[in-house]
């Protein structure tokens, strides 16, 4: 019975420290939410309003104006960037986007994947630790999975001109990001889009093309401010997308350390419960000893 008491008395211990430590996680986890989801709120209307500009300004491109940006080829090559967090500790957050990459892979890119022409560029640790063995002739890049230790614009940028380098180059023929979309705190999104070619705005059932273009007066001129404006706007999509990824994170894990605390109070609870039982069991059956050799020394 001192047995059984002693072990549930450390399960009891182990508990309130590991509680100690999720309710620790939580606070860091909310105070770094906070800062991510600033960044993120400030530049996604900045970002969604520049999307669709470069949308309405694709649909009305003619002549001899065009950017490489929105050419469409046969998909023989294409490039998949993964951008997942590097730590754990966020409930399904990572394995939500890793299980939309790998859908996009098997129904759109099962052709490129037993080729070997599709490369899958991982950001964060999580996606890339499950990419490096998961297909014999996918080339999986690590060169950035340690971006998130600076999320600034100048750091990001420099791999998506690099992605649209290869774009313009022609390694790629299409590319699509898998990241995670922040809602709330609560709720983040695995998210699976284009990325290049662009896509122009499409005109809504009923609609013409003529509906759908936006009526923009250009200074100097058309030419210039695509070939300045296409580039720019990719660029801030992109640090978009990992900054959605980023506060995404902190809110999973704010929430998964909240849960966890929880279940460590009721476990609490069940222990204490079983450890009462079990002392009283003990302090019974000490009573009846002491009781039983009283009765045999008057006997």
């Amino acid at each position: 019975m001192g047995a059984n008491l002693k072990e549930v008395r450390e399960r009891i211990q182990s508990v309130n420290s590991t509680q100690q430590i999720t309710k620790a996680m939580k606070m860091v986890s909310a105070a770094k939410l906070r800062k991510a989801q600033d960044a993120i709120t400030r530049l996604r209307p900045y970002s969604n309003k520049l999307e669709e500009m470069m949308g309405n300004i694709l649909v009305g491109l003619e002549g001899d104006t065009s950017t490489v940006y929105n050419r469409k080829s046969p998909v023989e090559k294409a490039l998949l960037v993964v951008v997942t967090s590097s730590r754990g500790l966020c409930g399904a957050f990572n394995s939500n986007i890793i299980k939309a990459a790998v859908a996009r892979i098997e129904t759109e890119y099962s052709d490129l994947r037993d080729s070997g022409n599709l490369v899958i560029a991982c950001i964060g640790k999580r996606g890339y630790d499950y990419f490096k063995n998961r297909y014999r002739k996918v080339k999986v890049v690590d060169d950035y999975v340690d971006l998130f230790s600076d999320l600034s614009f100048d750091n990001v940028s420099k791999l998506s001109k690099l992605i649209m380098w290869r774009f313009e180059e022609g390694k790629y023929d299409k590319v699509d990001i898998a990241y995670g979309s922040f809602k709330n705190a609560g709720v983040q999104i695995p998210v699976v889009e284009p990325y290049l070619p662009v896509e122009p705005v499409k005109p809504i059932e009923g609609e013409s093309d003529d509906q759908v273009q936006a009526d923009y007066i250009f200074e100097p001129t058309k030419a210039e401010l695509i070939r300045q404006l296409i580039p720019t706007i990719l660029e801030i999509q992109f640090h978009k997308c990992l900054l959605d990824t980023h506060a995404g994170e902190h809110g999973a894990r704010m929430t998964a350390m909240d849960k966890a605390t929880e279940n460590a109070n009721d476990l609490l609870k069940d222990l204490k419960i079983h450890y009462n039982k079990a002392r009283q069991e003990s302090i019974t059956g000490e009573l009846l000893e002491i009781v039983a050799g009283a009765d045999a020394l008057g006997g």
